[in-house]
């Protein structure tokens, strides 16, 4: 068991170490255990020769380490001092039984004396000489003493310098660590004291020399502006030994012995390594950290809160995490061996979670798990974060069980201005890893725990519809995170739009991803993060009120607003454009014409694809069905609105698009090019349909005549030029099917009524074009024998 730090006042004379100056020598307490006691009797300086003989010893092998004089006793007082040659097992034993027995100062004092010179000075540990010969010579000529012997073989130990030493030299460097026992207090590590004397001095002056917590707090300072190179060296190399006996923590073992031996059945933790390997008991422990009430026994809470601690400070280099080092050796070398940074080996174990070898990849996993519960094991992030933290998330940061609170507050303010590109890096990182596995989410897994088993459960849960409502909040928060893997960084947002726009030029693959992503997108616009963004500020004017899944529609219906952004307008004519490419990326058509669709465009449904567009297909099969007015009322409703928009926008239309595709640039390039979305590409067409060869494209322009014939408000331009007439000759009439197009064409025949010029010009013009339709397409194809009369009628008076 680790002692206590040696106390500011030690014994200076034989009385304060408890000599009786009468009795010439010290006799050894009869209590020395069995196995130590030729160690002892061999020890005694003077030397009990015949003894030591006796017991089959060299007594030329003894030697004092310390002088009677630096003992602090009485040059003429013979006192027996321990040899350097007793093991360290026997060391304390053979001080402890002397009798009269040693006042406790100095029985510290000359064991810490002991630990010291172990460490200063390999060539006093004989496994040290004897099994790492080869390294010292390679790797540490030159140096000695002082502990630079030591610590280099330490740094070649832990691979920093690009190769290992042999298992009998690692296993001699752990058991000399053992035996000095520098976790207990730092001071005894002469190399590491001198290195880190600065750090100590300013970033823990708070705790008393010696202690224990003086290790544990240059760790907590690692990688910071506090830290210096050397004394980052120094720890490390002495940590990578600490870490793989959990014995070498005292404040580890003094909180949790009880529950080691509770959970762990260590039984006080005094079984040899083959009975219990170190790094079972500390996995056992760390298993225990994170249970809930339901999953049975738990970790004491100081105990836990050391768990946290060694966790911690793991995460910040992957060769203090013993387990996953040795698990995960060949994938670093695979994967990770230009990530040489801070914390970039673990980022890059799990960026590859999917290539890992069973092993390495349960052991990443399990530790992935445990940062969705508790994010201050990724001190770096935390530290990184700090600013954007205290500002946002000081409420949830603050409480002792993070669950995951952390992560969600940090994504939801990922564009405060106090995230900094470290924050933002390492917090996307982690978003695009919990997206590998449920499990990574901690909310996540909570709260659909019943729900899900498998990977890409957030997809799964999405499209099925019995899931509790616990989980479907929880999975509109992942939805939300999952909307931002294409917009981690801000180079990346317009790479989104590309894809959308260039659908047809991706692989199948892909074009179906990005399909996928659109029909999610457009059923929930907050997903869109594109258009959340763009629109932010014309959201808080025109839709503060609307539900979010009615986002787009409320966009949509302001989108000629005076007030409205012009870079919000564009982004939402994008939508709009997306949305008119298949009736299954606008929620609200789909719903209003379920009955619509598959009793008019059947065939055409049947041709489709679940992951491609069908190009307007449909919403040009329910455009017609519109101008022989038998939609039902809420699907008339929907095409309506869908009419009005693409007559003033023929991007809206993508039959138009394709059809015209050399039409549109060769007749109307002037119109197409100004963009205004005032229909004038509609009216070029139209006003050129003599000119179009193309059939299809002819059929297009005939198919828009038709549908402006059937209601006015569908052909905006006529609709703006005739405004006042409607008003004045029409407002009795019943808008829809036609009847106000009537009521304005018997306006035009009636010589009592004067319309104004522009009204007069556009229906003459209408008139023209829908006499020239008459004649070219069959009566079933375009309008109605009854209309086609009255238009005649009309021309003839």
């Amino acid at each position: 068991m680790p002692l206590n730090p040696i106390p500011s006042s030690l014994p200076r004379s034989p009385q304060d170490a408890g000599l009786n100056a009468s009795q010439p020598y010290p006799l050894l307490s009869p209590q020395v255990s069995p196995g130590c006691w030729s160690e002892c009797l061999s020890t005694l300086s003077p030397p009990l020769s015949q003894v030591s003989q006796d017991a089959g010893l060299n007594a030329s092998l003894t030697y004092p380490l310390l002088s009677p004089q630096d003992a602090g006793l009485n040059a003429s007082q013979p006192y027996p001092l321990l040899s350097l040659q007793v093991s360290s097992g026997c060391w304390s034993e053979c001080l402890s039984t002397l009798s009269p027995p040693l006042s406790p100062g100095l029985l510290r004092m000359l064991m810490l004396e002991y630990r010291r010179m172990l460490i200063e000075d390999f060539s006093l540990s004989p496994e040290i000489v004897l099994h790492c010969r080869g390294e010292i010579e390679t790797h540490c000529s030159g140096l000695h003493r002082k502990g630079r012997t030591l610590h280099c073989l330490m740094r070649v130990g832990r691979g920093d310098k690009g190769s290992t030493v042999d298992g009998l030299c690692q296993s001699a460097l752990q058991t000399l660590i053992q035996s000095a026992d520098p976790g207990s207090d730092y001071r005894i590590d002469r190399a590491l004291n001198e290195a880190c004397e600065s750090v100590i001095q300013t970033a823990c002056k708070h705790i008393r020399s010696g202690d224990p917590m003086i290790l544990s707090c240059l760790m907590e300072h690692l990688y910071t502006e506090k830290m210096v190179e050397d004394c980052e060296r120094r720890l490390l190399e002495l940590q990578y030994f600490i870490s793989r006996d959990w014995k070498l923590d005292p404040i580890l073992y003094k909180k949790c012995q009880g529950d080691a031996a509770r959970l762990c059945h260590t039984h006080g933790w005094n079984e040899t390594s083959e009975l219990m390997p170190p790094g079972a008991v500390f996995s056992c422990l760390y298993r225990h950290a994170y249970r809930t009430e339901e999953q049975g026994r738990r970790l004491s809470r100081d105990c836990k809160v050391e768990v946290q601690r060694i966790l911690h400070q793991r995460a910040l280099d992957v060769k203090l995490d013993p387990d996953l080092q040795k698990r995960c050796l060949t994938d670093l070398g695979k994967w990770c061996s230009d990530k040489t940074g801070t914390g970039q080996e673990l980022e890059c174990l799990q960026d590859h979670l999917e290539d890992l070898l069973s092993g390495c990849g349960e052991v990443v996993g399990n530790l992935t798990e445990l940062q969705s519960e508790d994010i201050h094991i990724e001190a770096l992030l935390i530290r990184a974060c700090q600013p954007v933290i205290q500002s946002h998330c000081h409420d949830v940061s603050d409480n002792q069980v993070d669950t995951g609170d952390v992560m969600e507050c940090l994504v939801q303010n990922k564009h405060q201005k106090e995230m900094n590109s470290k924050c933002t890096g390492r917090s996307n990182t982690l978003q695009l890893i919990q997206m590998k596995d449920f499990r990574f989410s901690y909310k996540f897994k909570m709260a659909c725990k019943e729900e899900c088993s498998n990977g890409d459960v957030v997809i799964c849960l999405s499209t099925r519809q019995r899931v509790s409502l616990k989980c479907r909040k929880q999975l509109r928060v992942e939805e939300l995170e999952m909307s931002e893997d294409i917009r981690l960084e801000p180079e990346l947002y317009d790479m989104m739009e590309c894809l959308k726009e260039r659908k047809k030029q991706l692989s199948q693959q892909c074009h179906q991803r990005v399909f996928k992503l659109q029909e999610g997108e457009m059923l929930d616009p907050e997903l869109d993060y594109q258009l959340m963004r763009v629109c932010k500020q014309m959201i808080k004017r025109f839709c503060t009120d609307v539900d979010a899944k009615n986002m787009l529609q409320c966009l949509k219906q302001n989108k000629n607003s005076e007030l409205m952004d012009p870079k919000c307008k564009q982004m939402i004519t994008k939508r709009q454009i997306t949305q008119n490419t298949d009736y299954r990326l606008n929620p609200i058509l789909r719903k209003a014409c379920k009955a619509d669709i598959p009793k008019f465009c059947q065939p055409i449904l049947n041709k489709a694809s679940d992951d491609s567009e069908l190009e307007g297909q449909v919403i040009g099969c329910l455009k017609l069905k519109y101008a022989d007015q038998r939609l039902s009322p809420d699907c008339e409703d929907q095409i309506r609105v869908i009419l009005q928009e693409s007559a003033l926008d023929y991007r809206l239309d993508p039959q138009l698009q394709i059809h015209c595709a050399e039409e549109i640039p060769g007749l109307c390039a002037e119109e197409a090019v100004a963009q205004e979305q005032t229909g004038q590409v509609e009216e070029c067409l139209k006003a050129n349909l003599l000119k179009i060869k193309h059939d299809l494209c002819k059929k297009e322009v005939l198919n828009m005549l038709k549908e402006s014939k059937a209601d006015v408000f569908v052909d905006p331009v006529l609709h703006t030029a005739c405004a006042l007439d409607l008003k004045h000759q029409c407002a009795a009439v019943t808008p829809g099917r036609g009847r106000q197009m009537s009521c304005l064409l018997e306006s035009l025949q009636d010589k009592r009524v004067r319309l104004q010029p522009e009204c007069k010009k556009r229906l003459q013009d209408r008139m023209d074009m829908w006499s020239y339709a008459a004649k070219v397409a069959p009566a079933e194809g375009f309008s109605d024998l009854a209309m086609q009369r009255v238009t005649r009628e009309l021309k003839d008076r």
